[in-house]
């Protein structure tokens, strides 16, 4: 809708008429309606409140199909505290050294900043500590019932328990966000509630693990997205599974506003499936990363969707680390810290890979704080 007031009075006519919309979100003004062959759509779309129409396309999870459930590996521990040297740098996974994540620890784990995982949900796990969250999609419950939602949770969050592979911000505050089913599909109305939700509960970052294949077009996605940025939400989004012949980036990872997050493998290069075009802004571990899983086990997965929350992750170190930074000076830093791989472009890569390392040595200049309490 064009304004709030037709937004309410659409609502209004609708209650009056009987019709309830199956879904009504109000800080994009949107509503969803089934209608069938018979309704009068070009009617709809000339009316002059109606700023957008569009159909409520399916979206899905950006992960692969490989689920290797396993129990969990002896021997890593997590520093307790920032400034601890507890544990040995041999046993951390392979992508969390590769990422630089113990070497900003020693400043901080995540601590005050908040993270939403908008997924199929995410645990209950060990190695997952959730303060909140909500569903979307019909239902109380944000409990997984998938696994892609608590394996990317478990890389951008894992507290590394019971030998569990540790996640890059351990001591973030994690909020999931159950947009796709135990199918891990959802509806674009679904995902635009899902961030309308974390611009309402002032979210730091959020992660977006799923996609719309290029060329698809959504206004209302669109709007969404762009709230979400002057919100000042850092927003990470997958770069899309589709390889060298993709076309083009994912929806949202193609809006300028996201940090668009390509894959590496343990070796340092592109992973095959990962999707180059204009726009993206990093690259990061993305091949058979063990994570969190159902039940309490771990497994192994690929995609731009494990890369992902990677970057959120370091997203959420480097705003712990400096609080006032708005998303597109965290998205800066992260870019100019990243390092370039040889034999690649930037339609590949973005600005390289995840270096972190730096949140533990490097001072910002100070600005405004930005890190709020939820109310």
């Amino acid at each position: 809708m064009t304004g709030r007031k037709p937004y309410e009075q659409a609502l209004d006519h609708l209650k009056r008429k009987g019709i309830t919309p199956a879904k009504a979100v109000r800080g994009s003004r949107m509503l969803c309606l089934h209608l069938d062959a018979s309704s009068d759509w070009s009617t709809i779309k000339r009316h002059p409140d109606v700023a957008a129409f569009e159909k409520d396309v399916r979206i899905r999870a950006l992960g692969s199909s490989r689920k290797r459930a396993g129990g969990a590996a002896p021997g890593i521990r997590l520093p307790r505290a920032p400034g601890s040297r507890q544990g040995s740098l041999a046993l951390l996974p392979w992508n969390i050294r590769q990422a630089g994540a113990p070497a900003a620890w020693i400043r901080t784990l995540g601590g005050g900043v908040r993270l939403a995982v908008i997924d199929t949900g995410s645990g209950p796990h060990p190695d997952l500590s959730i303060r909140g969250g909500v569903n979307v999609i019909g239902g109380a419950s944000y409990r997984d019932d998938n696994g892609h939602g608590t394996h990317v949770a478990g890389i951008a969050a894992g507290k590394g328990r019971s030998g569990g592979p540790p996640g890059v911000a351990p001591a973030v505050s994690l909020y999931a966000v159950k947009a796709l089913d135990a199918d891990g599909y959802g509806n674009l109305s679904d995902i635009i509630e899902a961030i309308d939700w974390c611009i309402a509960k002032r979210m730091h970052v959020v992660n977006m693990s799923f996609g719309v294949p290029p060329g698809y077009r959504s206004k209302a996605l669109r709007g969404v997205i762009r709230r979400a940025g002057r919100s000042g939400i850092v927003l990470v989004a997958a770069a899309g599974n589709m390889g060298r012949n993709s076309g083009g980036l994912d929806l949202p990872a193609a809006y300028p506003e996201t940090i668009a997050v390509a894959a590496s493998t343990k070796k340092g290069r592109i992973a095959s499936f990962s999707s180059r075009g204009k726009g993206l802004g990093l690259t990061a571990p993305g091949d058979r990363i063990r994570s969190a899983w159902l039940n309490g086990k771990y497994a192994v997965e690929s995609g731009t969707s494990m890369s992902c929350p990677h970057v959120a992750g370091g997203a959420a170190l480097l705003l712990s680390a400096h609080p006032g930074l708005p998303p597109a000076g965290a998205a800066s830093v992260l870019k100019r810290w990243a390092r370039w791989l040889p034999g690649y472009g930037s339609r590949s890569q973005g600005a390289g890979l995840l270096r972190l390392g730096r949140i533990g040595s490097v001072c910002l200049p100070p600005a405004k704080s930005r890190l709020t309490a939820v109310r």
